[in-house]
């Protein structure tokens, strides 16, 4: 489901990018890429209109693009943990927590009270992918996944807990993607090449758990601010969700670990309040870097020089 749940981070994306054609030409020019100090009237209500419609607007598309298709039956449950070797549940804690992320940025820059900002945007995922999961829990193709919802609430959690603790994000949660050969054997599982196997093609995936050492370090300390260390971890070998077809089951699959090097977007200074805004935006993005890779199943260790 993963794929779906990305679908609606980029959605969410395109409904604030709209704003920025809501605002009056001056107000562009001077503070429009500024956080206001005070809460904003014409910020908020612009944010919450086009923010709400727009993803009120993707929950449609999203009914008639997958869920049209099948029966609504009753409410059920499905239990889907042993899928793709855990990889979807990472995406759904990846999206809960980007999406969480943008939720704040957007009520903090209307000037809305820092707490509200945080729990209101916060939850925006969550509420977002359970109504998701309940459209799921009605559909005879899939069915409610408690393991999605526990998923969702981990990646909502690790917002919220530290913005609330620290007033920052020390620890990020990432995503990177290389295309794999996968995709070629059963397409209509992980996509036809692209974006969409960039959506649907977990082998090519990685999830990162990036930590900024330098925001638990003295204000003194030698460690570059913009630099963090990431943690990743991905799966190869998936040819189906489960298990791989009877002509590919010779074809293992293993669990990939990463530790590598990445960027804190946020905290590289431009001088521009857009270009900071950009980068800001385009953070749950692992950057490209020296990585080793670790595959416990058959203890293959590998160094990559530059790993997307």
């Amino acid at each position: 489901m993963i794929y779906r749940c990305v679908f609606l981070v980029f959605g969410f994306l395109i409904s604030a990018q709209a704003l920025s054609q809501k605002i009056s030409p001056t107000q562009q020019k001077t503070t429009f890429w500024v956080p206001s100090d005070t809460l904003n009237r014409e910020r908020f209500y612009w944010t919450t209109g086009v923010v709400g419609g727009g993803l009120a607007i993707s929950l449609g598309v999203l009914y008639g693009t997958w869920y049209s298709d099948y029966n609504s039956g009753g409410f059920h449950f499905h239990d889907d943990n042993s899928n793709w070797e855990g990889m979807d549940k990472l995406g759904h804690s990846m999206t809960a927590y980007t999406m969480a992320n943008y939720g704040y940025d957007l009520l903090h820059w209307t000037g809305l009270k820092e707490n509200q900002a945080v729990w209101y945007g916060g939850m925006v995922g969550f509420t977002y992918l359970g109504i998701v999961e309940i459209m799921d829990g009605f559909s005879d193709g899939w069915g409610f996944s408690m393991g999605d919802l526990a998923a969702n609430t981990a990646g909502t959690a690790l917002f919220i807990g530290q913005q609330l603790g620290w007033k920052e994000q020390r620890m990020r949660l990432k995503y990177s993607y290389s295309p794999t050969s996968y995709a070629s054997i059963n397409p209509e599982l992980l996509g036809k090449g692209g974006a969409e196997s960039a959506l649907k093609d977990y082998n090519g995936q990685t999830y990162w758990l990036s930590v900024n050492p330098g925001t638990f370090a003295p204000s003194n300390s030698w460690w570059p601010t913009w630099l963090s260390i990431a943690g990743g971890y991905g799966a190869t070998g998936m040819v189906g969700a489960t298990s791989n077809p009877p002509e590919y089951a010779h074809v293992p699959r293993e669990q990939q670990w990463y530790l590598s090097l990445d960027l804190d977007l946020s905290r590289v200074e431009t001088g521009s309040d857009f270009w900071n805004t950009v980068l800001h935006s385009v953070n749950w993005i692992k950057i490209p870097a020296p990585t080793l890779e670790y595959r416990p199943a058959t203890g293959f260790m590998k160094g990559h020089w530059f790993m997307f």
